[in-house]
């Protein structure tokens, strides 16, 4: 079934790096849904993990991860851990994944799931993920899974130069950016229209 999801959902639309494509093909999606979905794991839509989150449609996931374009030394930041999917992908590109879930059940239980999956390069914590991480920043690249209306500064700010982000930004309608800090300046890039739950937190309230 990841076979025939690789090959129809991720392949076919265009994801090219054999690195995201191997990650996609190991990581077992099914353990990473609620039992009452796991046979719905390799469709070709986001589902339900609890608590009013999702777990991000597998084109999505690949197609995030491609953007990042992670080479095996980079540390990395995850804004918005869910069940720990993405995460899991991210471990077996990158030597190091930092990962941040608001909901603290969540973040509990994806925590001790990556334990158990045997992932060792991945930390996570409950937090509020507009603020990042600052104490291990800065960061090689960021990726963001739920949707701020707009950029985190705190997330900018703790992007190393050359450091690449991707993030869904808009409050009702949401466009996926890739985001390159060069010289101190932000190079955006609009890749495609998309769909998250919103960003939650006192950052963001703060904002507004």
């Amino acid at each position: 079934m990841r076979e025939k999801m690789v090959e129809t959902q991720i392949k076919s639309r265009g994801v090219k790096d054999e690195r995201v494509l191997s990650a996609m093909l190991k990581v077992e999606r099914h353990c990473f849904v609620p039992k009452e979905y796991e046979s719905q794991a390799y469709a070709d839509q986001p589902l339900p993990i609890g608590e009013g989150q999702t777990i991000s449609q597998p084109y999505i996931v690949a197609l995030m991860t491609e953007l990042l374009g992670l080479k095996g030394e980079e540390k990395v930041l995850e804004v918005g851990t869910g069940s720990g999917y993405q995460a899991a992908i991210l471990a077996e590109l990158a030597k190091e994944v930092y990962t941040i879930e608001i909901v603290e059940t969540l973040a509990s239980s994806a925590k001790n799931l990556l334990f158990e999956q045997g992932y060792r390069n991945i930390q996570v914590k409950a937090g509020d993920g507009y603020l990042g991480w600052p104490e291990a920043a800065p960061f090689d690249a960021i990726i963001v899974t739920c949707a701020p209306d707009h950029i985190p500064k705190p997330l900018l700010d703790q992007l190393k130069e050359g450091g690449r982000m991707v993030v869904p930004v808009g409050a009702h309608s949401q466009e996926l950016k890739r985001i390159v800090k060069r010289s101190g300046k932000i190079e955006t890039t609009d890749i495609t229209p998309v769909l998250f739950v919103p960003m939650t937190g006192e950052g963001v309230k703060q904002k507004k």
